[in-house]
């Protein structure tokens, strides 16, 4: 099953997608939205496997709505202009419906997000994507030493370059599977098999010596059960 939203400033090109997903067996369309800023409200208390997204909006564009993103859902741009086709799928979109489109081809789009999803599920992810500007940029896990956050920026120092990021380490936390990263301060999130020194109060990764918080000294015990495991 795949649940989803679609969002186009044109009610009559919601009615399409509406119409069409009520006959994909394997669908569940949970919201439609005219308001572009109205779904990212919704995206932060609700998940969601896929977006219809249009691009040409008033506002801002569909491909600006994704940068708005802390984690981005599979998207299937849904539009009227065939220029963007190329932008769309350096996002990575999973598909690109030029309007008007069939319920037939709107299946085999739905198709192969759900072929996506059940490819995911199957095999653990190994790396992310973190957005850089407009960009986001496929990281592998095992680069990461450490992520250092300052106000609302991320610095992620990867083995041989760094890469800065808006957006909150609550949002990086989230996202870094927990077998392999921990934090252990406000402002550090580290990666476990990077730990080079450890001591009561402080580690040492890729040569950088990181505080240990006060409020995530238990934190230090987990470390030491971790590597033991290894």
């Amino acid at each position: 099953m795949l649940t989803a939203i679609a969002i186009d400033d044109e009610p009559q090109a919601l009615d399409v997608v509406q119409l069409h997903a009520a006959k994909v067996p394997f669908l569940q369309l949970e919201a439609s939205f005219t308001n572009a800023f109205e779904a990212i409200s919704y995206l932060q208390a609700n998940k969601v496997d896929l977006i219809f997204l249009d691009i040409k909006m008033p506002d801002i564009s569909g491909i600006e709505f994704i940068t708005c993103l802390s984690q981005v859902p599979m998207i299937i741009f849904t539009t009227a202009y065939s220029q963007y086709a190329v932008k769309g799928f350096e996002l990575n979109a999973i598909d690109y419906l030029l309007k008007p489109f069939s319920l037939v081809r709107f299946t085999k789009a739905c198709n192969k997000a759900l072929e996506h999803k059940q490819l995911r599920s199957k095999e653990p992810e190994n790396y992310i994507f973190i957005k850089t500007g407009y960009e986001e940029e496929k990281v592998w896990l095992a680069d990461i030493c450490y992520v250092e956050a300052e106000g609302n920026y991320l610095t992620f120092m990867l083995k041989d370059k760094q890469l800065l990021s808006r957006q909150t380490m609550t949002d990086i936390v989230k996202v870094l599977p927990p077998e392999k990263f921990i934090r252990i301060h406000r402002s550090y999130t580290i990666a476990i098999d990077k730990i080079e020194k450890l001591t009561r109060q402080e580690v040492t990764v890729a040569g950088k010596t990181i505080p240990v918080g006060v409020s995530y000294e238990e934190k230090l015990e987990e470390i030491k059960s971790k590597l033991i495991k290894r």
